[in-house]
């Protein structure tokens, strides 16, 4: 286990520098609720007084429901100024007018709400001098479980080396709810949706296996399918060079 004391310590630190040489005054995160920007939040909130978290459903029950109650409970524990941009008509008109244009199918349609609320992030960030906070972990980052252009952009990221098993360990540490830590990990893109259910794997079998532990095939297989496939994810854009 990671000495949370001197994690937080250096976290803070980071996130300071980082603001400090980009001449922002502040941070925006989007606070989903969820264990990721929970800790991303309270960490940003320590190093940065000028702190927002952005609350942002799109269509789904529980975004509206648990998951904004969660992440007003997280904004009241820690002081974090917590705002909310309701993007399920957003979300409707676009999905609207894209059939216009084509057959949408299951996985664009489930991209869309991410890339929406990045673009509700990069506004407020713009209009207020902000720098907007990843919240994406490196268990998902192995798997390519975030969305290209959505949640997997910003302009930095403070856990982006924290796998989920050390995420828990963390949100205990600093005494997060327990409402948060408790529940099923979800990006509640379709109603009942879960990340682990999604995967196919646990992510104490995902973090198992990125650390080196023994796993059955079975689910070794299906860790390595994700890997392979989402490689376009994790490399930079694909440029042309005459070198």
């Amino acid at each position: 286990m990671r000495d949370y004391k001197i994690e937080l310590e250096k976290r803070i630190a980071f996130i300071k520098d980082v603001l400090k040489n980009s001449g922002a005054s502040g941070i925006v995160f989007g606070n989903s609720g969820g264990k990721d920007s929970a800790l991303v939040g309270i960490l940003c909130k320590m190093a940065c007084d000028n702190t927002v978290g952005l609350i942002m459903p799109c269509t789904t029950k529980r975004n509206y429901g648990q998951d904004t109650d969660d992440a007003l409970n997280l904004g009241r524990q820690y002081g974090i100024d917590t705002r909310s941009v309701d993007l399920g008509p957003v979300k409707e008109a676009v999905t609207a007018a894209l059939a216009a244009a084509t057959d949408l199918n299951s996985a664009a349609l489930s991209n869309i709400a991410p890339r929406l609320r990045m673009i509700a992030l990069y506004a407020v960030a713009a209009s207020e001098n902000r720098l907007v906070a990843g919240t994406g972990n490196l268990s998902e980052a192995y798997v390519g479980y975030f969305t290209k252009w959505g949640d997997g952009a910003h302009d930095f990221n403070p856990i982006s080396d924290l796998t989920v098993t050390e995420i828990y360990e963390f949100l205990r540490y600093i005494g997060a709810p327990k409402a948060i830590i408790d529940k099923a990990p979800s990006a509640a893109l379709f109603e009942g949706q879960t990340d682990e259910g999604e995967m196919g794997v646990t992510y104490a079998e995902l973090d198992s296996y990125i650390m080196g532990g023994a796993l059955p095939d079975d689910k070794k297989a299906i860790i390595d399918k994700m890997h392979y496939k989402s490689e376009h994810k994790r490399r930079g854009i694909v440029k042309y060079s005459d070198v």
